[in-house]
């Protein structure tokens, strides 16, 4: 518990530095208007003569320009002596310092306060940067709230001790208090309650869970006391998985955003040169030096990048929060841009658009029996496997079996088990497993995997098992079109029919059955070599077989909250809640956010091109020069926290 304070006491820290800075800039501000309206108003020249206002108004602009921009001045000095001089503290260091400067010139007005408004209104734009990341930080860091403090281990005696996870060792049973939150995944053993598993998925609704159900760490316990034995150690657990998912998103950049850092290396020095050719050749050509300093002064101000270095970063940032609130985890910037353009998705079928359990969906009784006691007698016979498909059966039958009855049981692999029940020779297996009993198995035309039964040669009926598809999942193709994927395509290991029926129930495009792993990767080959133009393949899946599809798809998509470890770890995007319906609604959050992305990077350059014209002709005037910069900044920062904005997606 020790570790937690010195954490606490960094976050308490950085938060009053800003608090300092606010309040540090509002006093700037204050003594700002107070200057601004004494030498408005002429009690400057009333007090201290011609030129005496003009030197009073320097000292008297100094002070708010170095209580607001001080830290700037140093940032950019200390740049200078590594040699990093070309960044925005150092364009706006020159340019104030150079508006301060032009008192040497008494032929021309003033321009202190422009000098002083420049770095104020600069600071200005940096608290609103600070305010936009720490709001798109939310949804993010808000992940780190599920990080847990403790696991309650029950003694000998009854009473709870509390344990780092970390301690936690496999198989241990804790003890999870309702209000509290599951530190570990693991199987519920003793009690039922229900799960609050908002902070993963996004979803607001509660989820019950029982004795034998999975839970996943970072869930909070609502009501009932439960306890649970972990499956996994804590690194390795979901809540652990999910946070260094969160930790790591920020540090892989997409190709705008590199573009974007680039472009501000070269572009700074590049508009320092002009500024400087500007100021020196039009004052030796012209003699008229306070005019061209002023300029090039001007073109410094409006030339500031910030509005881009600040914006796009911000809008990535935005769109990776806004999607986690959804339940989305994406890895990086990189995979937002490249999701964007997505316009084939291809899903594996079993677990991602089937729910990966199999159950009874049709019983077809003859010879007398009945649903009941046709299920009755398959339950029997397979009432000592461990099969899926036999667990499947005991499942549907819902009186009590008697295993007293069954006096011998064979199971031949692969094809069903034979057993002797009340004396009765019973068969259940496929079509081959009848043919050697001789008899001929009849059609079903419902699709799935069918048990025959015999009992003592006679075909008592057959019953139909099969993978039931989610019930979002048809909603999703549906949702994919309408978002402009033009191409859903599934890759299954399954029988061609079951698949073909799968196909036709969803709305996809086309299907592969009968794959094999190695299979699925050429498939995905085929695909990807069929991209055209900008075009981007997704690849959806949740099996540990899934892995080599997933990191060879131009975006691979996992299931994260039943998926395997192999798979979110291959995967560029996660799904916390297992609803493939989210695809559609990433896509649209990657769409939006390079939307805005874009908009920031058009209006950005186009407004300072504009004024940076009107500057080098001498129309623009400083206080323009500031609005090209700091009003151009803010209003692209405001567009950038739209990205976070995902209630309508």
């Amino acid at each position: 518990m020790a570790t937690a304070d010195p954490k606490k006491k960094k976050k308490r820290k950085k938060k009053e530095s800003l608090e300092h800075k606010r309040n540090r800039i509002l006093v700037a501000l204050g003594i700002f208007a107070v200057v601004y309206a004494l030498d408005e108003l002429g009690i400057l020249a009333a007090a201290f003569g011609t030129p005496g206002d003009i030197y009073a108004s320097f000292v008297l602009f100094l002070v708010p320009f170095l209580i607001a921009g001080y830290d700037v001045l140093q940032k950019a000095f200390n740049n200078i002596r590594r040699g990093k001089a070309f960044d925005e503290s150092f364009l706006m260091a020159v340019a104030t310092i150079g508006a301060f400067a032009m008192v040497l010139f008494p032929d021309t007005d003033p321009h202190m306060a422009e000098g002083a408004a420049v770095m104020l209104f600069y600071q200005v734009g940096e608290l609103f940067q600070a305010y936009a990341v720490g709001k798109s930080r939310k949804s993010i860091s808000a992940m780190m709230d599920i990080a847990p403090d403790y696991a309650n281990v029950e003694q000998a005696d009854g009473t709870l001790e509390q344990v780092f996870p970390d301690d936690i060792a496999v198989g241990t049973v804790i003890v999870v208090k309702p209000g509290e939150r599951v530190p570990i995944d693991g199987v519920i053993v003793e009690g039922e309650t229900q799960l609050d598993t908002a902070a993963l998925t996004g979803e607001s609704v509660p989820r019950p869970a029982k004795s034998g159900d999975d839970i996943i760490s970072g869930c909070i316990n609502m009501t009932g006391l439960i306890h649970v034995r972990t499956t996994k150690p804590f690194g390795e657990s979901t809540v652990a998985r999910v946070l260094e998912l969160v930790e790591n998103a920020s540090e892989k950049k997409a190709r705008t955003e590199n573009f974007i850092t680039r472009f501000a290396r070269v572009y700074t020095p590049a508009v320092t040169g002009a500024a400087a050719v500007l100021a020196l050749g039009g004052g030796l050509i012209t003699g008229a030096w306070s005019n061209w300093i002023l300029r090039g002064l001007t073109f410094l101000v409006v030339s500031c990048p910030c509005a881009l270095v600040i914006s796009v970063p911000l809008s990535f940032f935005g769109g990776i929060g806004g999607a986690s609130k959804l339940g989305v985890l994406i890895k990086g910037s990189n995979y937002l841009e490249t999701l964007a353009d997505v316009d084939t998705v291809v899903f594996d079928k079993t677990g991602t658009l089937t729910n990966g359990t199999f159950s009874v969906v049709a019983v077809h009784p003859e010879a007398g029996q009945t649903e009941q006691s046709l299920l009755e007698i398959a339950a029997l016979a397979e009432s000592f496997s461990d099969h899926p498909i036999a667990q499947s059966v005991r499942t549907a039958f819902q009186g009590e079996l008697d295993p007293k009855r069954v006096t011998d049981s064979t199971n031949d692999a692969g094809h069903g088990v034979t057993a002797i029940i009340d004396g009765k020779h019973v068969v259940v297996g496929n079509a081959k497993m009848l043919a050697a009993a001789g008899v001929e198995a009849p059609d079903c035309e419902v699709v799935g995997t069918i048990l025959h039964v015999l009992v003592d040669g006679v075909y008592a009926g057959h019953i139909v098992i099969a993978d039931t598809v989610k019930a979002d999942a048809e909603q999703t193709i549906r949702d994919l079109h309408a978002a402009g994927v033009k191409r859903t395509v599934m890759l299954t290991g399954d029988r061609e029919e079951v698949a073909a029926a799968v196909a036709k129930q969803l709305g996809l495009d086309e299907f592969h059955a009968q794959l094999l792993p190695g299979d699925k990767v050429e498939r995905v080959e085929a695909l990807l070599a069929a991209e055209s133009g900008k075009g981007k393949l997704a690849f959806v899946g949740d099996g540990i077989n899934d892995a080599p599809v997933l990191t060879r798809a131009d975006v691979g998509i996992a299931m994260g909250a039943m998926g395997s470890d192999a798979a979110i770890e291959a995967a560029d995007v996660v799904l916390m809640d297992d609803k493939p319906s989210n695809i559609s609604r990433a896509i649209r959050v990657a769409r939006k956010t390079m939307s805005i992305v874009w908009q920031n990077i058009i209006f950005a350059l186009g407004i300072k091109l504009l004024i940076l014209v009107l500057a080098a002709l001498g129309i623009a005037n400083m206080w323009l020069a500031v609005f090209g910069d700091v009003g151009v900044a803010i209003i692209a920062i405001l567009n950038a926290m739209r990205a976070m904005g995902v209630k309508n997606l």
